[in-house]
C-alpha cells in the first residue's frame, strides 16, 4: 500500500487483523524489509539545529505541532520507530485517538494516576482488582496525598454511586478505575453505566473513567465504545502472549492520553525498542491466539462445572439467563477470554494439593500466555490483600485461577481430572 497508515481499501475498511501486518510501516525507508527492523539506539540525529529545537518544543507542548507533521524523533526515552509503530497498532485494536506504550502494566496504570492526580485528589476503584493495582491503590498513593475508596465489583453502578457519594467528602475525584471483568472473580461491571454516573458528578474537572482491560484484550472488549476514556493492558498478558516480555499500554481520548504520555517521558516509564518489536510481532497473531485459547478454555469450564469436587466455576459465559450480570456480558463482550476462576470443595490445604499435583499446567502467576497456568490468588496474587477484605470480594481460600492455553484441551483436562483426584 502506498500510505503506511492507509485503514481503507477503496471504500473498504480494512479490518484490525489486516492492519497488524502493515500499518504505520513503510519498507522504502528501509532497506525494502517486509518486516520492521529493530531499532536499537538511544537518541536520533536531526536535520540542523532549528529542527532540533523545533523537536523540543513539539515533545515538550511548548508548541503545538503543525497538522500533518510528524513530531520527530528525539530520544528513545521519548519516542523511537518502533514505539510509535506499535502505539499505532495498539490504537487501531482499541478504535482509540492514541496510544502509549510502558515497561509494564503496572507501569501503564502508575503512570496514568499519577499523571491524572494531584495531592489531595480521589481515585474510585472497583474491587477486586490486581494485587499489585491494590496495593499502589490503597497504600501507596496515600504517601503522595491521594485518597482511595474501594467499591465491590458485585455491586455495579450502584457500588460506584455510593463510593463517588463517599468521595465528595475527601476531595475531587481524578479517576474512576475499574477492571472488568476483574482479576480473578470475573465480576462483570456495566461499562457505559458508570461512564454515565462519572458525567453527573459534579466538580471542576471531570473524573477520567480508566479501564482495565487485560483479562479480555481487545478482541473480546473494547471499552472506548461503552464511554472509558482510557484503555490500559499488561501487555504481558494476551497481546504479548507468550510468557517472554513485560510491557503496557494506555489508549484513548488524545488530549488525556497527551497528559500520561508527557508524565512517562518525564519519568521514564518508557518501554525498550526490542520488547516493542516483540510486541509487535505478537499482535499479528493476537485474534487467533485468542480465539483458540477461548475455544479451549470452554471445554476445559464445562468440565469443571460437573466436578464433583467443584463448588463453582466462575466463568461469564455460564451466566444464567435473567441475571444482571449476563445482560451485561451479552451487551458488552463478545466472547469469554481464556481466564477463569473455579472454586473447590475445601480451603488452602485441597486448593494447594490441587496445585501440587498438575502435571501439565504450570504453577505460575500471569496469565494469557500460549501454555497453561494455574494459580493460587489469596496465597499469591492477591495475598497482599488484607484477609478480611479478600473474604469481602470474593477471593476465598479454596479459589483456583487458571488461564488456559493453545495446548489440547483434553489434555488440560485431564491434568485437571488426575489432580482433582
Amino acid at each position: 500500500m502506498n500510505d503506511c497508515k492507509a485503514r481503507h481499501l477503496g471504500a473498504k475498511q480494512l479490518a484490525p487483523e489486516t492492519q497488524m501486518m502493515h500499518y504505520g510501516y513503510k519498507p522504502s525507508l528501509s532497506e525494502g524489509a517486509v518486516k520492521c527492523p529493530q531499532f536499537q539506539t538511544s537518541t536520533f540525529v536531526f536535520d540542523s539545529a532549528q529542527h532540533g529545537k523545533d523537536f523540543f518544543n513539539y515533545a515538550s507542548g511548548r508548541e503545538p505541532l503543525p497538522p500533518g507533521e510528524e513530531p520527530g524523533l528525539i530520544y528513545t526515552r521519548f519516542n523511537n520507530p518502533v514505539l510509535e509503530i506499535l502505539e499505532g497498532r495498539i490504537a487501531l485494536w482499541d478504535e482509540a485517538e492514541d496510544c502509549l506504550v510502558t515497561a509494564s502494566g503496572m507501569a501503564a496504570i502508575s503512570t496514568s494516576l499519577l499523571a491524572l492526580s494531584k495531592p489531595g485528589d480521589v481515585v474510585v476503584y472497583s474491587e477486586p482488582v490486581y494485587g499489585g493495582t491494590d496495593a499502589l491503590l490503597s497504600s501507596i498513593l496515600s504517601q503522595y496525598q491521594v485518597s482511595g475508596i474501594g467499591f465491590c465489583s458485585s455491586d455495579g453502578a450502584e457500588g460506584l454511586a455510593k463510593a463517588l457519594a463517599q468521595a465528595k467528602s475527601l476531595g475531587p475525584v481524578s479517576v474512576v478505575f475499574v477492571e472488568t471483568p476483574d482479576n480473578p472473580t470475573n465480576q462483570i461491571i456495566d461499562i457505559r453505566a458508570c461512564a454515565d454516573l462519572i458525567a453527573a458528578v459534579d466538580q471542576e474537572e471531570q473524573p477520567v473513567f480508566v479501564v482495565d482491560n487485560t483479562m479480555y484484550g481487545p478482541i473480546f472488549q473494547k471499552p472506548l465504545d461503552h464511554g472509558a476514556d482510557v484503555c490500559l493492558y499488561s501487555l504481558t498478558k494476551y497481546i504479548g502472549g507468550h510468557s517472554d516480555v513485560v510491557g503496557g499500554a494506555c489508549s484513548g481520548r488524545q488530549e488525556v492520553i497527551g497528559k500520561i504520555r508527557g508524565f512517562r517521558n518525564i519519568m521514564g516509564t518508557t518501554m525498550d525498542p526490542n520488547t516493542a518489536w516483540l510486541i509487535m510481532r505478537s499482535l499479528e497473531t493476537l485474534k487467533v491466539r485468542m480465539q483458540a485459547s477461548s475455544n479451549h478454555a470452554l471445554k476445559v469450564a464445562e468440565y469443571l462445572r460437573t466436578h464433583p469436587r467443584v463448588e463453582a466455576v466462575l466463568y461469564p459465559a455460564f451466566l444464567a439467563e435473567g441475571d444482571p450480570q449476563a445482560d451485561i456480558f451479552k451487551r458488552q463482550c463478545s466472547g469469554c477470554s481464556s481466564t477463569f476462576s473455579f472454586a473447590i470443595k475445601g480451603g488452602e490445604k485441597e486448593a494447594f494439593a490441587v496445585l501440587d499435583n498438575m502435571q501439565i499446567a504450570m504453577l505460575a502467576v500471569s496469565l494469557g500466555g500460549t501454555e497453561t497456568l494455574i494459580q493460587h490468588p489469596a496465597s499469591m496474587t492477591h495475598s497482599c490483600v488484607p484477609a478480611e477484605r479478600r473474604a469481602e470480594i470474593g477471593i476465598g481460600d479454596n479459589l483456583i485461577r487458571i488461564s488456559v492455553g493453545l495446548e489440547n484441551p483434553e489434555d488440560i483436562i485431564a491434568d485437571l481430572e488426575q489432580a482433582l483426584g
